[in-house]
């Protein structure tokens, strides 16, 4: 394999290679992140930090009426404690978990805390 080191005209050290060895050095450096990057995930997970859904859990969230809905009756935690623990109105609260109302995005950042979820914002509508 021949392998020529230069200089660019502005003057930075570059190297020519084959292109397969570009593509495999490529590919080697995307496994190395995919490992990486798995490896942070289950740290995450052996700590606590993130947790896996089942299959079963997945059907579970496609089936609610929202995240919200789904997200609540995973931690078990009911409606009138969250809304109060939230600052939101009960009514509001199961207004927003089955759909009816799309509440400000502040009150949603205070429910996905307070379930302890990254995101409850519904996805905006497609034009």
């Amino acid at each position: 394999m021949t392998i020529v080191r230069t200089r660019a005209p502005s003057g930075e050290a570059i190297v020519i290679l084959p292109e397969a060895e570009f593509e495999r050095l490529r590919e080697l450096a995307e496994d190395t992140l995919d490992t990486r990057t798995l490896d942070a995930s289950e740290r995450r997970l052996a700590a606590g930090e993130e947790e896996l859904l089942s299959e079963d859990d997945l059907a579970g969230l496609c089936r609610a009426p929202s995240p919200l809905a789904f997200w609540r009756g995973r931690r078990g935690i009911a409606a009138d404690g969250l809304a109060q623990l939230c600052a939101v109105e009960p009514s509001l609260l199961v207004a927003i978990e089955q759909g009816e109302v799309k509440a400000e995005p502040a009150i949603y950042r205070r429910l996905a805390r307070a379930l302890d979820v990254e995101d409850l914002a519904p996805e905006p509508a497609s034009a």
